[in-house]
């Protein structure tokens, strides 16, 4: 099963208990307090969903590593390509 398979499995089966919680299809009594969590339930979630991606990705840029060496080797194809094609007639 794919992880996009996985996402909207979960997706589903929360947006069904969700709506037969906020809809009453159970038959529960549920508490007005709980009914009134329960109904911007998804709001929250997504608002949670989105502070923690910020916080993923500002931390992984923050820590983010310089690769010192594959930097220098980079340089050094780059030159060795301009010195080939300068061989070879082209001018810069």
């Amino acid at each position: 099963m794919t992880k996009l398979a996985q996402w909207l499995v979960a997706l589903s089966l929360l947006g069904a208990a969700w709506v037969s919680l906020n809809f009453n299809l159970l038959g529960l009594d549920l508490p007005l307090p709980l009914q009134q969590v329960i109904w911007p339930l998804p709001v929250y979630v997504l608002v949670t969903f989105g502070c923690f991606s910020l916080a993923t990705v500002g931390y992984r840029l923050a820590t983010f590593n310089d690769c010192e060496e594959a930097a220098r080797e980079l340089h050094q194809q780059i030159s060795e390509a301009h010195r080939d094609l300068t061989l070879k007639g082209l001018r810069l």
